[in-house]
């Protein structure tokens, strides 16, 4: 059995697409999973908690 040129630029467009989509869909669970919520809000926070002044 041969396999074309044309024939895998079709699997490999397929199989990116919903590779693609598959990882966008586990960073949003990741994102918004409710335990993660405290170490978001902590990671936001820290940026301006840490600030004494303007830099000199």
């Amino acid at each position: 059995m041969e396999i074309s040129h044309d024939t895998l630029v079709a699997f490999a467009k397929t199989f990116g697409l919903f590779y693609l989509i598959a990882m966008f869909l586990v960073a949003l669970l990741y994102a918004f999973w409710p335990s993660n919520g405290k170490r978001f809000k902590r990671a936001a926070d820290s940026v301006l908690d840490d600030e004494d002044g303007p830099c000199r």
